[in-house]
Protein backbone atom coordinates (compact mmCIF):
# COMPACT_ATOMS: atom_id res chain seq x y z
CA UNK A 1 0.00 0.00 0.00
CA UNK A 2 0.81 2.20 1.86
CA UNK A 3 4.00 3.13 0.76
CA UNK A 4 2.00 6.04 1.90
CA UNK A 5 -1.69 6.28 2.49
CA UNK A 6 -3.27 9.61 3.32
CA UNK A 7 -6.88 10.02 4.32
CA UNK A 8 -8.76 13.24 4.91
CA UNK A 9 -12.17 13.21 6.53
CA UNK A 10 -14.36 15.47 8.58
CA UNK A 11 -14.22 15.08 12.31
CA UNK A 12 -17.69 14.51 13.70
CA UNK A 13 -17.37 16.18 17.07
CA UNK A 14 -20.56 14.64 18.45
CA UNK A 15 -19.51 11.16 17.40
CA UNK A 16 -16.08 11.55 18.97
CA UNK A 17 -17.65 12.66 22.23
CA UNK A 18 -19.61 9.40 22.29
CA UNK A 19 -16.51 7.24 21.85
CA UNK A 20 -16.89 3.58 22.89
CA UNK A 21 -15.08 1.86 25.72
CA UNK A 22 -11.41 1.49 24.84
CA UNK A 23 -10.40 -1.48 26.97
CA UNK A 24 -8.62 -3.17 24.11
CA UNK A 25 -6.53 -0.11 23.34
CA UNK A 26 -5.49 0.14 26.97
CA UNK A 27 -3.62 -3.13 26.49
CA UNK A 28 -0.83 -1.23 24.77
CA UNK A 29 0.00 0.18 28.17
CA UNK A 30 -0.83 3.78 28.94
CA UNK A 31 -3.20 5.88 30.93
CA UNK A 32 -6.09 7.24 28.88
CA UNK A 33 -6.21 10.95 28.09
CA UNK A 34 -8.92 12.63 30.14
CA UNK A 35 -11.32 13.06 27.24
CA UNK A 36 -11.10 9.37 26.30
CA UNK A 37 -11.09 8.01 29.84
CA UNK A 38 -14.49 9.63 30.38
CA UNK A 39 -16.02 7.80 27.44
CA UNK A 40 -18.54 5.14 28.45
CA UNK A 41 -19.51 1.86 26.85
CA UNK A 42 -21.35 2.00 23.56
CA UNK A 43 -25.11 1.88 24.03
CA UNK A 44 -27.59 0.21 21.72
CA UNK A 45 -28.88 3.64 20.76
CA UNK A 46 -25.41 4.54 19.50
CA UNK A 47 -25.35 1.47 17.29
CA UNK A 48 -28.60 2.45 15.61
CA UNK A 49 -28.15 6.21 15.48
CA UNK A 50 -24.41 6.61 14.88
CA UNK A 51 -24.42 5.62 11.21
CA UNK A 52 -26.62 8.63 10.63
CA UNK A 53 -23.92 10.79 12.17
CA UNK A 54 -21.40 9.29 9.78
CA UNK A 55 -23.60 9.94 6.78
CA UNK A 56 -24.48 13.46 7.90
CA UNK A 57 -21.01 14.42 9.11
CA UNK A 58 -20.46 16.65 6.10
CA UNK A 59 -23.21 18.93 7.45
CA UNK A 60 -21.49 19.50 10.79
CA UNK A 61 -20.63 23.17 11.29
CA UNK A 62 -16.98 24.18 11.48
CA UNK A 63 -15.97 20.59 10.77
CA UNK A 64 -12.26 19.95 10.70
CA UNK A 65 -10.78 17.46 8.28
CA UNK A 66 -8.90 14.46 9.60
CA UNK A 67 -5.71 13.18 8.00
CA UNK A 68 -4.53 9.59 8.36
CA UNK A 69 -1.36 8.38 6.70
CA UNK A 70 1.16 5.60 7.09
CA UNK A 71 4.33 4.00 5.80
CA UNK A 72 5.30 0.33 5.92
CA UNK A 73 8.10 -0.57 8.35
CA UNK A 74 10.03 -2.50 5.72
CA UNK A 75 13.67 -1.57 5.51
CA UNK A 76 14.95 1.90 6.32
CA UNK A 77 13.04 5.06 5.47
CA UNK A 78 14.83 6.92 2.72
CA UNK A 79 14.97 10.38 1.20
CA UNK A 80 12.07 9.60 -1.14
CA UNK A 81 9.78 8.62 1.78
CA UNK A 82 10.70 11.80 3.60
CA UNK A 83 10.51 14.35 0.79
CA UNK A 84 7.53 12.73 -0.93
CA UNK A 85 5.37 12.06 2.13
CA UNK A 86 6.58 12.64 5.69
CA UNK A 87 7.69 16.24 5.18
CA UNK A 88 4.21 17.00 3.84
CA UNK A 89 2.66 15.46 6.94
CA UNK A 90 4.68 17.85 9.08
CA UNK A 91 3.30 20.80 7.09
CA UNK A 92 -0.28 19.53 7.51
CA UNK A 93 -0.22 19.45 11.30
CA UNK A 94 -1.65 22.91 11.88
CA UNK A 95 -4.44 22.43 9.34
CA UNK A 96 -5.90 19.00 10.05
CA UNK A 97 -6.70 16.55 12.84
CA UNK A 98 -3.77 14.18 12.24
CA UNK A 99 -3.35 10.41 12.67
CA UNK A 100 -0.05 8.94 11.47
CA UNK A 101 0.48 5.19 11.73
CA UNK A 102 3.17 2.61 11.08
CA UNK A 103 1.34 0.09 8.88
CA UNK A 104 2.91 -3.13 10.13
CA UNK A 105 -0.03 -5.31 9.04
CA UNK A 106 0.76 -4.41 5.44
CA UNK A 107 4.45 -5.11 5.96
CA UNK A 108 3.85 -8.79 6.78
CA UNK A 109 2.21 -9.50 3.41
CA UNK A 110 5.73 -10.14 2.09
CA UNK A 111 8.33 -12.53 3.59
CA UNK A 112 10.01 -10.84 6.54
CA UNK A 113 12.23 -11.33 9.56
CA UNK A 114 10.27 -10.99 12.85
CA UNK A 115 13.23 -9.35 14.55
CA UNK A 116 13.75 -6.88 11.72
CA UNK A 117 10.03 -6.06 11.65
CA UNK A 118 10.06 -5.24 15.37
CA UNK A 119 13.12 -3.02 15.01
CA UNK A 120 11.80 -1.34 11.86
CA UNK A 121 8.42 -0.62 13.47
CA UNK A 122 9.92 1.28 16.38
CA UNK A 123 12.53 2.92 14.15
CA UNK A 124 9.89 4.14 11.71
CA UNK A 125 7.78 5.60 14.52
CA UNK A 126 10.83 7.34 16.01
CA UNK A 127 11.72 8.75 12.60
CA UNK A 128 8.22 10.21 12.30
CA UNK A 129 8.93 12.12 15.50
CA UNK A 130 12.47 13.03 14.48
CA UNK A 131 11.21 14.43 11.17
CA UNK A 132 8.88 16.82 12.98
CA UNK A 133 5.63 14.98 13.73
CA UNK A 134 4.52 16.50 17.04
CA UNK A 135 2.52 14.22 19.40
CA UNK A 136 0.86 17.33 20.83
CA UNK A 137 -0.69 18.04 17.42
CA UNK A 138 -0.80 14.57 15.85
CA UNK A 139 -1.51 11.02 16.96
CA UNK A 140 1.24 8.54 16.15
CA UNK A 141 0.50 4.82 16.50
CA UNK A 142 1.18 1.33 15.19
CA UNK A 143 -1.57 -0.02 12.93
CA UNK A 144 -1.81 -3.40 14.67
CA UNK A 145 -2.33 -1.68 18.05
CA UNK A 146 -5.75 -0.58 16.78
CA UNK A 147 -7.53 -3.90 16.48
CA UNK A 148 -10.34 -2.45 14.41
CA UNK A 149 -8.13 -2.44 11.30
CA UNK A 150 -7.82 -6.23 11.22
CA UNK A 151 -11.41 -6.82 12.38
CA UNK A 152 -13.00 -4.61 9.77
CA UNK A 153 -10.75 -6.10 7.09
CA UNK A 154 -12.23 -9.54 7.89
CA UNK A 155 -15.79 -8.23 7.77
CA UNK A 156 -15.12 -6.62 4.41
CA UNK A 157 -13.44 -9.80 3.16
CA UNK A 158 -16.70 -11.61 3.67
CA UNK A 159 -18.60 -9.34 1.27
CA UNK A 160 -15.87 -8.62 -1.32
CA UNK A 161 -15.98 -10.83 -4.45
CA UNK A 162 -12.65 -12.48 -5.29
CA UNK A 163 -12.97 -11.24 -8.85
CA UNK A 164 -12.63 -7.66 -7.67
CA UNK A 165 -9.37 -8.37 -5.85
CA UNK A 166 -7.98 -10.47 -8.70
CA UNK A 167 -7.96 -7.33 -10.86
CA UNK A 168 -5.49 -5.52 -8.61
CA UNK A 169 -2.37 -4.85 -10.66
CA UNK A 170 0.06 -4.51 -7.75
CA UNK A 171 -0.68 -8.05 -6.56
CA UNK A 172 0.17 -9.42 -9.99
CA UNK A 173 3.44 -7.49 -10.07
CA UNK A 174 4.58 -8.46 -6.56
CA UNK A 175 3.41 -12.06 -6.85
CA UNK A 176 5.84 -12.62 -9.70
CA UNK A 177 8.74 -12.18 -7.25
CA UNK A 178 7.36 -14.78 -4.80
CA UNK A 179 6.11 -17.38 -7.25
CA UNK A 180 4.09 -20.23 -5.75
CA UNK A 181 4.98 -19.15 -2.19
CA UNK A 182 2.91 -15.97 -2.47
CA UNK A 183 0.61 -15.58 0.54
CA UNK A 184 -3.10 -14.85 0.76
CA UNK A 185 -2.25 -11.65 2.64
CA UNK A 186 -0.58 -10.13 -0.41
CA UNK A 187 -3.62 -11.00 -2.51
CA UNK A 188 -5.97 -9.58 0.10
CA UNK A 189 -4.13 -6.47 1.28
CA UNK A 190 -6.25 -4.08 -0.85
CA UNK A 191 -9.20 -5.06 1.35
CA UNK A 192 -7.14 -4.21 4.44
CA UNK A 193 -6.35 -0.90 2.81
CA UNK A 194 -10.07 -0.32 2.28
CA UNK A 195 -10.62 -1.02 5.99
CA UNK A 196 -7.89 1.50 6.87
CA UNK A 197 -9.68 4.12 4.79
CA UNK A 198 -13.25 3.40 5.85
CA UNK A 199 -12.58 3.16 9.59
CA UNK A 200 -11.92 6.89 9.74
CA UNK A 201 -14.96 7.97 7.68
CA UNK A 202 -12.76 9.42 4.94
CA UNK A 203 -14.22 11.95 2.55
CA UNK A 204 -11.00 12.48 0.62
CA UNK A 205 -8.09 10.13 0.01
CA UNK A 206 -4.92 11.60 -1.51
CA UNK A 207 -3.35 8.72 -3.43
CA UNK A 208 -0.74 8.28 -6.11
CA UNK A 209 -1.54 6.76 -9.46
CA UNK A 210 -0.32 3.36 -8.26
CA UNK A 211 -2.96 3.38 -5.49
CA UNK A 212 -5.93 4.81 -7.39
CA UNK A 213 -7.17 1.31 -8.26
CA UNK A 214 -7.27 0.46 -4.56
CA UNK A 215 -9.34 3.55 -3.82
CA UNK A 216 -11.86 2.46 -6.44
CA UNK A 217 -12.04 -0.93 -4.74
CA UNK A 218 -12.82 0.79 -1.43
CA UNK A 219 -15.63 2.73 -3.10
CA UNK A 220 -17.04 -0.48 -4.60
CA UNK A 221 -16.92 -2.18 -1.20
CA UNK A 222 -18.84 0.71 0.40
CA UNK A 223 -21.62 0.40 -2.19
CA UNK A 224 -21.83 -3.36 -1.82
CA UNK A 225 -21.95 -3.13 1.98
CA UNK A 226 -24.73 -0.56 1.93
CA UNK A 227 -26.70 -2.40 -0.77
CA UNK A 228 -26.50 -5.55 1.34
CA UNK A 229 -26.97 -4.34 4.92
CA UNK A 230 -28.26 -0.75 4.84
CA UNK A 231 -31.37 -1.01 2.67
CA UNK A 232 -34.66 0.74 3.27
CA UNK A 233 -36.10 -2.57 4.39
CA UNK A 234 -33.45 -2.90 7.11
CA UNK A 235 -34.10 0.71 8.24
CA UNK A 236 -30.37 1.20 8.75
CA UNK A 237 -28.49 4.32 7.75
CA UNK A 238 -25.21 4.08 5.76
CA UNK A 239 -22.20 3.07 7.85
CA UNK A 240 -19.34 4.37 5.69
CA UNK A 241 -18.62 7.41 3.61
CA UNK A 242 -17.72 6.79 -0.01
CA UNK A 243 -14.24 8.32 -0.36
CA UNK A 244 -13.08 10.49 -3.22
CA UNK A 245 -9.55 10.98 -4.55
CA UNK A 246 -7.80 14.16 -3.48
CA UNK A 247 -5.08 15.72 -5.60
CA UNK A 248 -2.45 17.39 -3.45
CA UNK A 249 0.22 19.80 -4.54
CA UNK A 250 2.95 17.96 -6.36
CA UNK A 251 5.58 16.63 -4.01
CA UNK A 252 9.21 16.04 -4.84
CA UNK A 253 9.40 12.82 -6.84
CA UNK A 254 12.66 11.23 -5.84
CA UNK A 255 14.10 8.61 -8.15
CA UNK A 256 16.79 5.97 -7.74
CA UNK A 257 20.39 7.15 -7.67
CA UNK A 258 21.21 4.30 -10.05
CA UNK A 259 18.28 4.72 -12.45
CA UNK A 260 16.63 8.08 -12.98
CA UNK A 261 13.53 6.41 -14.43
CA UNK A 262 12.73 4.26 -11.34
CA UNK A 263 11.44 5.50 -7.98
CA UNK A 264 13.77 5.39 -5.01
CA UNK A 265 12.75 2.21 -3.20
CA UNK A 266 13.48 0.43 0.07
CA UNK A 267 13.28 -2.91 -1.73
CA UNK A 268 15.82 -2.13 -4.47
CA UNK A 269 18.67 -4.62 -4.38
CA UNK A 270 21.49 -2.07 -4.25
CA UNK A 271 21.77 0.28 -1.29
CA UNK A 272 23.60 2.66 -3.61
CA UNK A 273 20.20 3.41 -5.16
CA UNK A 274 18.90 5.31 -2.13
CA UNK A 275 19.87 7.78 0.59
CA UNK A 276 18.55 6.41 3.88
CA UNK A 277 17.51 8.91 6.54
CA UNK A 278 19.99 7.43 9.02
CA UNK A 279 22.90 7.09 6.61
CA UNK A 280 26.04 8.64 8.19
CA UNK A 281 27.61 11.55 6.28
CA UNK A 282 30.38 9.34 4.90
CA UNK A 283 27.82 6.96 3.36
CA UNK A 284 25.91 9.87 1.81
CA UNK A 285 29.11 11.23 0.24
CA UNK A 286 29.95 7.77 -1.13
CA UNK A 287 26.47 7.18 -2.58
CA UNK A 288 26.26 10.59 -4.24
CA UNK A 289 29.77 10.21 -5.64
CA UNK A 290 28.84 6.85 -7.19
CA UNK A 291 25.34 7.81 -8.41
CA UNK A 292 24.62 7.39 -12.10
CA UNK A 293 25.21 10.43 -14.33
CA UNK A 294 26.02 11.06 -17.99
CA UNK A 295 28.89 12.46 -20.03
CA UNK A 296 27.11 15.66 -21.09
CA UNK A 297 28.71 18.93 -19.94
CA UNK A 298 26.48 21.17 -17.79
CA UNK A 299 23.26 20.38 -15.92
CA UNK A 300 19.82 20.54 -17.49
CA UNK A 301 16.35 19.93 -16.08
CA UNK A 302 13.33 18.05 -17.47
CA UNK A 303 15.30 16.69 -20.39
CA UNK A 304 13.79 13.24 -21.14
CA UNK A 305 17.20 12.10 -22.32
CA UNK A 306 18.79 13.05 -18.97
CA UNK A 307 16.55 11.60 -16.20
CA UNK A 308 19.43 11.35 -13.72
CA UNK A 309 20.22 15.07 -14.09
CA UNK A 310 16.57 15.94 -13.45
CA UNK A 311 16.46 13.69 -10.37
CA UNK A 312 19.61 15.07 -8.75
CA UNK A 313 18.50 18.66 -9.36
CA UNK A 314 15.12 17.79 -7.78
CA UNK A 315 16.89 16.43 -4.71
CA UNK A 316 19.12 19.48 -4.43
CA UNK A 317 16.19 21.84 -4.71
CA UNK A 318 14.18 19.90 -2.12
CA UNK A 319 16.90 19.81 0.52
CA UNK A 320 18.26 23.31 -0.09
CA UNK A 321 14.84 24.99 0.03
CA UNK A 322 15.47 27.40 -2.84
CA UNK A 323 13.44 27.90 -6.01
CA UNK A 324 14.05 25.96 -9.19
CA UNK A 325 15.26 29.08 -10.99
CA UNK A 326 17.72 29.85 -8.21
CA UNK A 327 19.04 26.29 -8.31
CA UNK A 328 19.63 26.39 -12.05
CA UNK A 329 21.31 29.77 -11.77
CA UNK A 330 23.61 28.36 -9.08
CA UNK A 331 24.51 24.95 -10.53
CA UNK A 332 23.39 24.92 -14.17
CA UNK A 333 26.89 25.53 -15.51
CA UNK A 334 28.64 23.07 -13.20
CA UNK A 335 30.27 19.78 -14.12
CA UNK A 336 29.23 16.62 -12.30
CA UNK A 337 32.53 16.69 -10.45
CA UNK A 338 31.68 20.11 -9.00
CA UNK A 339 27.97 19.45 -8.38
CA UNK A 340 28.12 16.10 -6.58
CA UNK A 341 30.06 17.35 -3.51
CA UNK A 342 27.67 20.31 -3.21
CA UNK A 343 24.67 17.96 -3.42
CA UNK A 344 26.12 15.63 -0.78
CA UNK A 345 26.80 18.57 1.56
CA UNK A 346 23.22 19.84 1.13
CA UNK A 347 21.73 16.43 1.91
CA UNK A 348 23.95 15.99 4.97
CA UNK A 349 23.04 19.44 6.31
CA UNK A 350 19.31 18.79 5.78
CA UNK A 351 19.32 15.39 7.48
CA UNK A 352 21.57 16.31 10.41
CA UNK A 353 18.78 17.70 12.68
CA UNK A 354 16.63 14.63 11.96
CA UNK A 355 19.50 12.27 12.76
CA UNK A 356 20.40 14.11 15.96
CA UNK A 357 16.77 13.98 17.16
CA UNK A 358 16.59 10.27 16.32
CA UNK A 359 19.69 9.60 18.43
CA UNK A 360 18.02 11.45 21.32
CA UNK A 361 14.84 9.39 20.92
CA UNK A 362 16.84 6.16 20.86
CA UNK A 363 17.89 7.05 24.41
CA UNK A 364 14.23 7.68 25.42
CA UNK A 365 12.39 4.41 24.61
CA UNK A 366 9.77 5.02 27.31
CA UNK A 367 8.81 8.30 25.67
CA UNK A 368 8.39 6.61 22.29
CA UNK A 369 6.32 3.82 23.88
CA UNK A 370 4.05 6.35 25.57
CA UNK A 371 3.55 8.31 22.36
CA UNK A 372 2.54 5.14 20.50
CA UNK A 373 0.24 3.96 23.30
CA UNK A 374 -1.57 7.29 23.58
CA UNK A 375 -1.81 7.50 19.80
CA UNK A 376 -3.36 4.02 19.59
CA UNK A 377 -5.88 4.93 22.27
CA UNK A 378 -6.94 8.08 20.42
CA UNK A 379 -7.15 6.25 17.09
CA UNK A 380 -9.23 3.48 18.66
CA UNK A 381 -11.79 6.05 19.81
CA UNK A 382 -12.54 6.75 16.15
CA UNK A 383 -11.95 3.33 14.60
CA UNK A 384 -13.83 1.27 17.21
CA UNK A 385 -16.89 3.41 16.72
CA UNK A 386 -17.02 2.74 12.99
CA UNK A 387 -16.34 -0.96 13.58
CA UNK A 388 -19.27 -1.08 16.00
CA UNK A 389 -21.59 0.41 13.40
CA UNK A 390 -20.44 -2.12 10.80
CA UNK A 391 -20.90 -5.05 13.16
CA UNK A 392 -24.37 -3.91 14.15
CA UNK A 393 -25.39 -3.54 10.50
CA UNK A 394 -24.18 -7.09 9.79
CA UNK A 395 -25.97 -8.52 12.83
CA UNK A 396 -22.84 -9.38 14.79
CA UNK A 397 -23.51 -9.49 18.53
CA UNK A 398 -21.90 -6.69 20.53
CA UNK A 399 -20.44 -7.59 23.95
CA UNK A 400 -22.47 -4.91 25.76
CA UNK A 401 -25.76 -5.62 23.95
CA UNK A 402 -28.82 -7.11 25.64
CA UNK A 403 -29.41 -10.64 24.26
CA UNK A 404 -32.55 -11.08 22.16
CA UNK A 405 -33.93 -14.61 22.49
CA UNK A 406 -37.07 -15.72 20.68
CA UNK A 407 -39.27 -18.73 21.44
CA UNK A 408 -41.56 -20.31 18.85
CA UNK A 409 -45.20 -20.08 19.92
CA UNK A 410 -45.65 -23.81 19.28
CA UNK A 411 -42.79 -24.68 21.64
CA UNK A 412 -44.09 -22.33 24.31
CA UNK A 413 -47.61 -23.78 24.02
CA UNK A 414 -46.50 -27.40 24.19
CA UNK A 415 -44.34 -26.78 27.25
CA UNK A 416 -47.24 -25.25 29.22
CA UNK A 417 -48.47 -27.49 32.08
CA UNK A 418 -51.44 -29.55 30.97
CA UNK A 419 -54.74 -28.89 32.78
CA UNK A 420 -55.84 -31.65 35.13
CA UNK A 421 -58.85 -33.64 33.89
CA UNK A 422 -61.63 -33.65 36.49
CA UNK A 423 -62.97 -37.02 37.53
Amino acid sequence: MLGALLLACRVDGAARARAPRLGRALAVGTRAPAALAAAGARSRALASDAPAAAAAGARAPAARKRVLSGVQPTGMLHLGNYLGAIRQWVDLQDTYDNYFCVVDLHAITMPHSPRELTEATYRTAALYLACGIDPARSRVFVQSHVHAHAELAWLLNCITPMGWVEKMIQFKEKAVKQGESVGVGLFDYPVLMAADILLYQAELVPVGEDQRQHLELARDIVRRFHDTFCTKKSKRRPVFREPEALILKEAARIMSLQDGTAKMSKSAESELSRIQLLDPPSAIVRKVKRCKTDAIVGLTYADPLRPEATNLINIYQAVSGVTHDAVMLEVGGMSWGDFKPRLADAIIAHLEPIQRRYVELAAEPEYVRTVLADGALAASAVADQTLGWAKDAMGIVQPDAMPVLTVMPELRAELQPKAKIEA
